[in-house]
């Protein structure tokens, strides 16, 4: 398979991705939309002695994370070849979420989670205004329904603070109702920095700005094998419609393949299995609220729980009001919807919106969030491994647990990268 095939032309798509982005278009629409793909037309590898193309970095994964680090590189004036399985850009944990700007509340003080959702936000917030994605800043309250969680709610200011985020404000039961005159609370926070956005403008905004860098995006293009014991990493790439074959070089590799990153690094020869950690998925699903306009004007947001934030109260861009997601572990990826599942966002939903009238809740959309740990064990930090301290393996940068809030860090993620890359 040539190159110009692997990095398949599909000329009238740039032009559509131009449009969308221009026009604003999927602001509110719901967050299971895929972006579409915008590949390159031109090959612009160079070609080894032995023939191989050979590029400076190839990127596994074209979800946000993915596209923010080829962007970072790319726009550092690297050759950058992005791989994605499926037909599209941003279909799986990119495009089934709650499409949250997360302000850093909850995670440990100096884990990556933190540092990056916290430098992540900022640089989202001047992205999205300088680059015209649809977002909000429209504010969050975390809601304690009982006295016994008002001690969660001041280790979560505690946290906060010490990550950076000196806005979050105490309010009592009355001052919160004088907020959202709906809401049943005994204490809330308050956290102006929080926001929505527009997930699939964001991504493919990121993929223009790659593109116009020189970056080149493969859909369809399966990353089978790779050996990385070299300087080089050389890589099977397969078409996921034809199954025909190719080889590509490159420099530098970067795993950012999301919930499936560890069967990518398992097919790698040279990195040390004991580098990888173990993939534990979460399912959450969400419920669309019918029949009535959204009762707040904010995110509602419970105290955290096992595994996730709680079934919380979303609004899209579009106005429309969601409640989700929920924890389910599963051993795979599955993204149905179980009716059934509405009978316990009941009663976890009325403890903060007693008003949820009978039947308004309908099912919408699932995600799987990708974790490296799993129910009753510790919440863990994101994995994001090179060299040094990591699996030894120069050039190679691995992601793993990219969960939330992965979408609010992604900028960052993708400088940060940039650095592991260059040795920093």
């Amino acid at each position: 398979m040539s190159m110009a095939t692997l990095w398949r032309a599909s000329l009238g798509l740039r032009t559509q991705l131009e449009a969308l982005v221009g026009s604003g278009v999927g602001a509110g629409a719901g967050p299971v939309r895929a972006a579409p793909a915008a590949p390159r037309p031109q090959a612009r590898g160079l070609a080894t002695d032995s023939g191989t193309p050979e590029v400076d970095c190839v990127v596994i994964g074209a979800g946000v994370v993915g596209l923010a680090i080829a962007r970072a590189v790319a726009q550092a004036g690297h050759e950058v070849v992005v791989l994605e399985q499926a037909g599209a850009i941003g279909t799986e944990t990119s495009s089934r979420n709650s499409e949250v700007i997360h302000a850093g509340l909850y995670y440990p003080p100096g884990s990556l989670k933190a540092r990056l959702c916290v430098e992540g936000r900022a640089m989202l917030y001047d992205y999205c205004a300088s680059r015209g994605v649809a977002h909000r800043r429209l504010g969050k309250l975390i809601v304690a329904t009982a006295p016994g969680q008002h001690e969660q709610l001041e280790r979560i200011r505690a946290a906060a603070a010490a990550n950076g985020v000196p806005d979050l404000r105490h309010l009592t039961a009355a001052e919160a109702a004088a907020l959202e005159p709906e809401l049943s609370c005994t204490a809330a926070l308050l956290s102006p920095s929080t926001g929505i956005v527009d997930s699939h403008g964001l991504m493919s905004t990121l993929l223009t700005d790659a593109l116009d860098a020189g970056a080149a995006l493969a859909v369809n293009s399966r990353a089978v094998s790779a050996d990385v014991s070299g300087r080089r990493k050389l890589l099977r790439v397969e078409d996921a419609q034809t199954g025909e074959g190719s080889t590509l070089a490159a420099r530098w590799l970067v795993n950012a393949a999301g919930l499936h990153a560890q069967a990518v690094s398992g097919r790698m020869a040279g990195l040390p299995p004991s580098s990888v950690p173990p993939r534990r998925l979460a399912k959450g699903s969400y419920f669309s609220l019918t029949g009535a306009p959204a009762p707040f004007s904010r995110l509602i947001y419970p105290v955290p729980e096992p595994g996730g934030l709680g079934v919380h109260l979303t609004i899209d861009l579009g106005g429309q009001a969601k409640f989700g997601p929920d924890v389910e572990w599963v051993d795979g990826v599955d993204y149905s919807v179980d009716a059934a599942r509405a009978a316990r966002f009941y009663p976890e939903v009325r403890r903060y919106w007693p008003g949820l009238p009978d039947g308004a809740l309908a099912p919408s959309y699932a995600g799987v969030r990708p974790k490296v740990a799993g129910p009753g064990e510790a919440p863990g930090d994101f994995v994001i491994q090179g060299a040094a301290g990591g699996h030894g393996v120069a050039g190679l940068v691995a992601l793993y647990g990219i969960e939330s809030p992965g979408l609010t860090a992604s900028l960052a993620i993708g400088e940060h990268v940039l650095r592991m890359l260059r040795g920093g």
